[in-house]
């Protein structure tokens, strides 16, 4: 890969100028927020959507995100809007920021757009996680496709890499990967993504990104609780917590190829041990937080087992996707017969059939 971070240029009057596109974000959270500013930053015109006035109005009055993004100033030029279709209409690319339980409804509410309609915008997502249908997961893209009209089928781009929303949001150097069974459309959309601050990169292994997105929450919380142990334990430090990413890391690509990941590298690039490594160790993931939180406080005392923790995960405070994706995890694993022992061993955890302490000795002890 060759590391730029400028985006094509195009010579206008003898001078070089970066091309500028319309850019809609479905989604006025942490990611979406941080994301639009950055482009916002690199002279795109975006427009978020958000459900709540207090966001919209403090997004466009005092260029800040006080509910989900406090205490970062954002680009000047980026504005929101709670008209969903507003935000839709017009755009050359329009990225999808909505929870995985609401993608498809959140979607239903602009098809009839005319630039979405016609199948002429781009549509990219952030959303994490799988996207349950019944008992059965299914992934991001798969989603948005079936709620989309047919032209977007297999064009759509899935956006991932190791980016915590606060840095995003200062312009801190990060890495992200747009994803596409539609080359082109994976081109275009790294080329959008371009901007001062931030490493874009094309892939075409859409299933390889998207369970690397998703599995490596699950790692993550696993990866909390050992760091929590380790503050006192004088068996558990720093050389097990890498024993247990490099692991990890097995895991979540021992799952990509059962599910039809098609290249080795989305593991060791960015999208996998990149994305992995900063959701394990920085003080920004909630996931590792919830790993911690397992430790330090009451945390599981609060659900009867996984499936009340999933109902009620408000009552957390904040939103561990490990948490969530480990059920889907612990089904993709018993119906294609996988050993996983990690991601196995949070699910007993979270069900409440096991112990945190005893699973970590039983998983360093293999």
């Amino acid at each position: 890969m060759k590391l730029n971070i400028q985006r094509e240029h195009l010579k206008k009057n003898g001078r070089f100028v970066m091309e500028t596109y319309t850019v809609g974000i479905i989604g006025a959270g942490a990611w979406g927020t941080a994301l639009g500013t950055a482009l916002a930053r690199g002279g795109h015109k975006v427009q978020l959507w958000a459900m709540e006035e207090d966001v919209v109005e403090s997004v466009n009055g005092s260029h800040e995100n006080k509910r989900y993004l406090p205490g970062l100033s954002l680009y000047p030029t980026l504005t929101a809007s709670t008209d969903i279709k507003e935000v839709a209409k017009d755009k050359q690319f329009l990225i999808m920021g909505s929870p995985s339980l609401y993608l498809a409804s959140t979607i239903a509410r602009f098809t009839d757009v005319p630039n979405i309609a016609d199948g002429s915008t781009i549509i990219g997502a952030l959303t994490k996680g799988f996207v349950p249908v019944g008992e059965e997961p299914h992934f991001v893209l798969e989603t948005m496709e079936s709620a989309l009209p047919a032209s977007y089928k297999d064009a759509t781009v899935y956006i991932a890499g190791p980016s915590h929303a606060e840095e995003v949001a200062m312009g801190k150097i990060t890495g992200l990967i747009a994803a596409s069974n539609h080359h082109r459309n994976a081109i275009q959309m790294r080329d959008l993504l371009r901007v001062p601050g931030i490493l874009a990169y094309a892939s075409f292994d859409t299933i390889g990104v998207q369970v690397c997105a998703a599995v490596k929450n699950v790692i993550a919380v696993v990866y909390g609780s050992l760091d929590a142990l380790a503050e006192t334990s004088e068996e558990f430090g720093d050389n097990t917590e890498s024993l247990l990413m490099a692991a990890g890391l097995n895991e979540i690509q021992t799952i990509g190829f059962a599910m039809g990941a098609t290249h080795a590298e989305t593991f060791t690039s960015i999208s996998g041990v990149g994305d992995l490594d900063v959701t394990c160790k920085s003080k920004y993931g909630r996931n590792r937080r919830f790993g911690q939180d397992i430790i330090k406080t009451d945390m599981l005392d609060r659900f009867k087992n996984l499936d009340d923790l999933i109902a009620n995960v408000k009552k957390v405070g904040y939103l561990p996707e490990g948490a969530i994706a480990c059920k889907y995890v612990h089904y993709i694993s018993q119906k294609k017969n996988l050993k996983l022992p990690i991601c196995d061993s949070l699910y007993r955890v979270l069900n409440k059939e096991a112990k945190p302490l005893d699973c970590l000795k039983e998983l360093v002890s293999r």
